[in-house]
């Protein structure tokens, strides 16, 4: 045990001394800090100037014959498509469009411009779309007109099972901390085990690990260096979480309305915490195993892909975890223990998940590192001395049954 201790200590003050774990520890609260005093001081530094952009119109149906100016965008009347056709070709509008006959019945328009562009602009489309609706609705009150523009305001309430109001009310802003804390995670996860594989590789090649054997067991070398490093990736984590809650509470004065109602709860904060050191332990002792097997540090971070890819599905499928997160497939992904780290967490933000899944979920991820630490350690113990060739996957599975 006073071998592991030590194997831990070396390994943890190896590792925060590193130039690039300090960097990348306080790179992210600095840009961040940078990004809030940015968005303080940038607004009244620049001086924004207002463009009017000017566009045509034929109107073939005879109820649109108002000359509107809609925002910046001034709307035109022309008595002809060719009379448009020539001001468009002249510069003197940015484009134009033609309302046909049977455009109540059909409501289709045909604009022209001279720029290729895959759709119109969002402020163009809205200047036409409000233009319409103020010729249309003539006669009626500015009330009436504005609510045909904007018809519904939409605002969600989640209750609990009692009737009363839920904790958690998902939305936009509920998303925002466990997506960043996500990218967090997996930065420090790839981090903290990519210091492992490249350490195992480096003294694989150098023979340091010979001398290292000559005095620890397999399996004390394997736990001092990935708890070593994970207390390290834990620092980081801790690191980056402390200067979260400083910063939202800065952001707060510039973005009120946004990130008023942020904020990282206890309960959030330990799941979390549980998580990257489960999603760690995961990932270390699988780079481990690559190491142990790989005759170069290379040839482990090329392999190490296998692994490092199922980790980041659940960032592809954000979509169906955001608007389905009790489904049967994200409910797979919550027990699956490579994608579990990222899924639980984003599902967090979203809904409450319920308590049996999270003891299954963290239940199989503890056998998972339990089982693979005892697999790599008949790894370590076979092939950790040996070098050139990397052995296949039938030669492994043989020396599995023979340990």
């Amino acid at each position: 045990m006073n071998k592991t201790l030590l194997l831990i200590k070396h390994e943890f003050i190896g590792t925060v001394r590193r130039k690039a774990f300090i960097i990348l520890t306080l790179a992210f609260p600095l840009i961040a800090l940078l990004g809030i005093l940015a968005g303080q001081v940038l607004p009244g530094m620049i001086k924004t100037t207002t463009t009017v952009e000017k566009v045509g119109y034929v109107d073939q149906v005879g109820l649109f014959n108002q000359t509107t100016a809609e925002n910046n965008i001034h709307l035109i009347l022309y008595s002809t498509e060719d009379a448009a056709k020539t001001a468009l070709e002249q510069k003197d509008i940015s484009e134009y469009f033609v309302i046909p006959a049977n455009y109540i019945k059909t409501g289709s328009i045909q604009r022209y411009t001279l720029t290729t562009e895959i759709a119109p602009g969002s402020a163009v489309q809205s200047a036409i779309s409000d233009f319409l609706l103020n010729n249309l609705l003539q006669g009626n009150s500015p009330d009436i007109i504005a609510r045909a523009k904007n018809p519904v305001n939409i605002s969600s309430t989640t209750l609990t099972a009692g009737g009363t109001p839920a904790s958690n009310q998902g939305g936009f802003t509920a998303i925002i901390l466990p997506y960043i804390f996500c990218i967090l995670l997996l930065l420090a996860i790839f981090t903290s085990s990519g210091y492992l594989l490249q350490g195992l590789g480096e003294e694989k090649e150098n023979r340091v690990m010979e001398i290292l054997l000559s005095s620890i067991s397999p399996r004390q070398l394997l736990a001092g260096k990935v708890l070593g490093l994970g207390a390290a990736g834990l620092v980081q984590i801790v690191v980056w979480l402390i200067s979260a809650n400083f910063l939202l509470r800065m952001a707060s004065a510039s973005w009120g309305s946004v990130l008023g109602s942020l904020q990282i709860t206890p309960e959030f904060l330990i799941l979390g915490i549980v998580y990257f050191i489960l999603g760690y332990l995961l990932m270390a002792i699988l780079m481990a195993g690559v190491g142990s097997i790989s005759p170069t540090a290379r040839e482990g971070q090329q392999m190490s892909v296998i692994f490092i890819m199922p980790v980041i599905i659940p960032i592809y499928f954000i979509t169906l975890i955001l608007e389905n997160s009790d489904s049967v497939a994200v409910r797979i992904l919550t027990f699956i223990p490579l994608t579990a780290p990222i899924t639980v967490m984003v599902r967090s933000g979203i809904s409450v998940i319920p308590i049996w899944e999270l003891a299954v979920s963290i239940g199989i991820l503890i056998l998972s590192v339990w089982g693979l630490f005892v697999l790599t350690t008949k790894l370590f113990r076979t092939y950790l001395l040996m070098y050139g060739k990397r052995p296949d996957l039938r030669e492994i599975v043989r020396s599995f049954r023979e340990s």
